[in-house]
């Protein structure tokens, strides 16, 4: 089901109506960090925790470096009281949590509270090709935290454990989907990197790694990684929408909301879902579609500063601050948060 970019602007002056309105303008969201133990891993990774702040305190910029704004969130305020849906929240490849704190804070002020990782070998300034198609070991990044968070964490008694939902961006949204109970197949991802060779960013990037696809162990590629307390599933941009297996598809019975931006022109292929891509939206059962342009992969992350752009050129990085002409990121980003209430909602 597609919907018009008018939903998208209906949706959000229904999700930031009255008393959610009033809360955004008075009360910033809170943020917290901790460490969770990662058995899978060996080792601990980063984890963080946005929620409704009750009191403030003082006012933090998370995520701010010299390429991205960062998003204000108050560290360690005292929470609001009520109970609240929980956002798994995981990363696109090379990226990091924090980076995309305007995505975590607006859904807080939306009504939600989200949990988010650092993935391990997958993140910024630890970003490789050769774990980072590991993706047997992302979803359970996120297990990982929702156990310790849990079992251990104050601002647990706040979640509605009926309501967990599994988000991600670009490699994110695979491990979303893996979460939701959806499994990836190494042959049908091989057979795409075959087809689009160069031309499809993540094959040339495992390939720049050495990554070969036909030796990673299938068991491992293959998995079912669902976790059962996951209730819905939104994946944007969701990367390898080739590489899902047809039987787990059609078994789907969660609520999935995806979300492609841009024209087709504009599309990475192998986040493209639409008839003309990997036909991944219609393929899947029980799947709501929204489109969002003019936009691209990279419209989703953070706004970027003056002069990133060019320092982006100087230092030979991607141009994660290019958007297509007449694209307004902060307002892609309003249209993001606006789809994934309503949708939740």
């Amino acid at each position: 089901m597609k919907h018009a970019l008018a939903t998208s602007l209906i949706a959000l002056s229904l999700v930031f109506g009255s008393d959610t309105a009033a809360f955004a303008e008075t009360m910033l969201p809170g943020y917290d960090k901790m460490r969770i133990e990662a058995p899978h891993r060996g080792q601990s990774i980063d984890a963080s925790i946005w929620y409704p702040a009750g009191r403030k305190t003082y006012k933090g910029l998370v995520g701010d470096n010299p390429v991205f704004r960062g998003t204000e969130a108050l560290i360690g305020g005292a929470p609001a009281d009520g109970r609240y849906p929980l956002i798994l929240l995981s990363h696109g490849s090379g990226g990091n949590m924090d980076t995309i704190g305007w995505l975590s804070a607006g859904l807080v002020k939306a009504g939600f509270m989200v949990l988010a990782v650092n993935h391990p070998g997958s993140t910024s300034g630890d970003s490789s090709p050769r774990r980072s198609i590991r993706l047997w070991e992302r979803a359970p990044d996120l297990t990982a935290a929702l156990d310790a968070f849990l079992a251990g964490d104050p601002l647990a008694r706040l979640v509605d454990t009926d309501r967990i939902i599994a988000t991600g961006f670009s490699l994110g949204g695979v491990t979303a989907l893996h979460l939701g109970g959806l499994r990836t197949d190494k042959q049908a991802y091989a057979g795409y990197c075959d087809m689009h060779g160069n031309a499809a960013q993540d094959c040339l990037f495992f390939a720049k790694g050495g990554v070969d696809i036909a030796a990673l162990p299938r068991d491992k590629f293959n998995a079912d990684l669902t976790d059962p307390r996951i209730s819905a599933v939104v994946a944007i941009e969701p990367g390898m929408s080739y590489a899902f297996d047809q039987e787990s598809m059609a078994a789907n019975r969660l609520p999935v909301l995806l979300i492609n931006f841009g024209e087709r022109a504009t599309r990475w292929p192998t986040a493209d879902m639409s008839p003309l891509g990997s036909d991944f939206a219609a393929r899947l059962t029980g799947a709501d579609y929204v489109e969002i342009a003019p936009g691209s992969h990279y419209t989703f992350l953070a706004e970027c500063k003056p002069g990133a752009r060019q320092l982006l050129e100087q230092e030979g990085e991607d141009p994660i601050c290019d958007d297509p002409e007449g694209t307004d990121r902060a307002d892609v980003h309003k249209h993001v948060i606006a789809a994934i209430a309503n949708f939740l909602e």
